[in-house]
């Protein structure tokens, strides 16, 4: 039913003896090949213990995902190398949203400082970042064994000249900034989006365009975080119309109120959005 061969055989690495090396024994004792890869996982633990269904503490991904969003979970447990041990807790979680806050955001800033273009350059659309070459390291990394430590460090460093990059331009204006501080931004930020399509993570694709793009404030998703968006948001519009007004004591007032719940409010030309400190 399954074919003479896989071309990936995966499973936990304490599946390797007995299960795989036998179902390897029969493959090659039917004459058959069996798996051209094998890509053997360490362990999610909890409290450095493995989660199992026989131990009876694994958690639901659909359970997960009414608390957490998904592109949150997808960096905790997906960017670290598949044979690392991943520890499961808040801190793990709180820690990869932070990542995903920086890494959106990023890429949203590049978005609105390119925004009013006949075609926004960094709205490439999907092929076209595909088709852009991965930085050697990069590569290099990902073809070692899928060193993802490695692949991330270059997203890191790329994430970083981004912003150095925006900031540079930034004092000019969207419009009248320098050619090649333009350029400059445009490239690396398509860069980044490249990088992160091959792990799943291109903020402007989907399914994370459409919240990204909206800024519907913190990664960490879920029905609550969707309640406080619109908590935060009444206060937001509250601000916004203060500023309309100079009213500037009470603009001020309303963002420091903000502040102290830990609530980061961030100006941008298409309006103000949040994230949690």
């Amino acid at each position: 039913y399954l074919g003479e061969t896989f071309d990936i055989h995966g499973g936990g690495i304490d599946l390797r003896f007995p299960h795989h090396e036998n179902e390897q024994a029969q493959s090659h004792g039917a004459g058959w090949g069996f798996a051209r890869h094998w890509v053997h996982n360490a362990w999610v633990t909890i409290k450095g213990e493995k989660m199992s269904k026989s131990l009876g503490n694994s958690l639901v991904v659909a359970e997960l995902l009414k608390r957490y969003d998904a592109a949150v979970l997808r960096l905790a447990l997906g960017t670290v190398h598949h044979r690392s041990t991943v520890e499961f807790s808040e801190e793990t979680l709180a820690d990869a949203a932070a990542l995903w806050e920086r890494l959106s955001g990023a890429i949203l800033r590049a978005y609105e400082f390119c925004d009013g273009e006949d075609a926004n350059p960094v709205d490439a659309p999907a092929e076209q970042v595909r088709a852009r070459a991965l930085p050697a390291e990069f590569t290099a990394a990902m073809d070692e064994d899928l060193n993802l430590a490695g692949a991330m460090a270059v997203v890191h460093a790329t994430l970083k000249a981004l912003n150095v990059a925006l900031t540079q331009a930034a004092p000019s204006g969207g419009q009248g900034a320098d050619d090649d501080l333009r350029a400059s931004a445009t490239g690396l930020a398509l860069d980044l989006r490249s990088q992160l399509d091959v792990l799943g993570l291109d903020p402007l694709a989907e399914p994370w365009r459409t919240r990204v793009l909206d800024g519907a404030g913190s990664s960490q998703g879920g029905a609550a975080m969707e309640a406080l968006d619109r908590l935060i948001r009444h206060d937001l519009e509250e601000r916004a119309q203060a500023r309309a007004a100079k009213d500037w004591a009470r603009a001020d007032a309303l963002r420091d109120k903000l502040t102290e719940a830990g609530v980061v409010v961030e100006d941008s030309p298409s309006g103000a959005r949040w994230h949690l400190a």
